[in-house]
């Protein structure tokens, strides 16, 4: 009976990569919590903002050094096709967990909706929570917080048919242009290829744009920010993690156009285009979810 030759697996040498990766992390979450609690406010100076970029300068060296690595590894001919499935497996698990962190952030707006407000307002099994603040009645979007004078709320919200439904389009708009980048790589048409990544990103950058445009508005003009109350709260650390995660996705993106316009990349090896591929995608389905329960509903 003939036996299968063995796969060769390639097996990379030490690297101080993971642990950059660990010690940036931990600057980084260190001085975000510094700089939104303002716990830098009794110091003589915001040590808070400092420590998160130093953070961030730790994590962008360490993308660059370890994901240089992988690209040399795979250009240098060292991977197998069960590194390839390690690769997916790994993109495919990072994927879910980004689905539940904003799982969790989705779960909480629809418990403070549904579920807190009904009984802070009397209604409801709970409503004895009424109790706390007698005269507050409740409604979605939260315009009157119960402690107005701790929490002064906006003065008006977002509508969803402005900037939120251009940005929409822009988005969806940006998963054609980068699923037709992908079918040109897979058929080898580095032309169409590069106009499509090209325009992907363009489509990026300009919903970023459109996005600060829009928290500048929310800021200057409509009273609504992190400060005001939990509508605010829920607002921005919903659009605000999206928002990180469209810039991380862009910057994905503009690296493989960086490697494609070098060169890199076939028909049948490229998968880091594909798993950045996949991540703007999941972007993009996090955004509709938020124009419909954020700023529609």
């Amino acid at each position: 009976m003939a036996t299968q030759p063995h796969e060769p697996y390639y097996v990379p040498a030490q690297s101080q990569w993971p642990i950059i990766a660990c010690i940036g992390l931990l600057v980084t979450v260190t001085g975000l919590g510094h700089w939104f609690n303002d716990l830098s406010a009794e110091r003589d100076s915001a040590s808070g903002p400092l420590i998160f970029f130093i953070g961030v300068l730790l994590l962008i060296w360490m993308f660059f050094g370890w994901f240089g690595s992988v690209v040399r590894e795979n250009r240098a001919g060292l991977y197998s096709a069960q590194m390839d499935r390690s690769f997916r497996w790994g993109m495919s698990w990072f994927i879910f967990s980004e689905v539940m962190f904003f799982a969790a952030f989705f779960g909480a707006l629809f418990y403070i909706r549904y579920w807190v407000g009904p009984w802070l307002g009397g209604e409801g099994d709970k409503g004895i929570s009424n109790m706390l603040w007698p005269g507050f009645e409740y409604s979605w979007p939260l315009l009157q917080n119960p402690d107005p004078k701790v929490f002064p709320g906006p003065s008006e919200v977002i509508g969803p048919w402005g900037l939120p439904l251009i940005n929409t389009l822009l988005l969806v708009t940006s998963s054609f242009t980068l699923t037709f980048a992908h079918h040109a790589l897979r058929r080898g048409q580095r032309g169409p290829l590069k106009l499509w990544l090209g325009l992907t990103l363009l489509l990026g950058f300009a919903f970023l744009a459109l996005q600060a445009e829009e928290y500048i508005h929310a800021y200057t003009e409509l009273g609504l920010t992190l400060g005001s109350g939990i509508y605010g709260a829920t607002f921005f650390m919903l659009t605000g993690f999206h928002g990180a995660h469209v810039t991380i996705g862009a910057i994905m993106l503009s690296v493989m156009f960086v490697r494609v316009l070098r060169g890199h990349f076939t028909a049948d090896d490229h998968f880091g285009f594909e798993a950045a591929a996949w991540y703007w995608h999941f972007v993009d389905v996090v955004w509709i979810c938020l124009f419909v329960f954020v700023y529609v509903l």
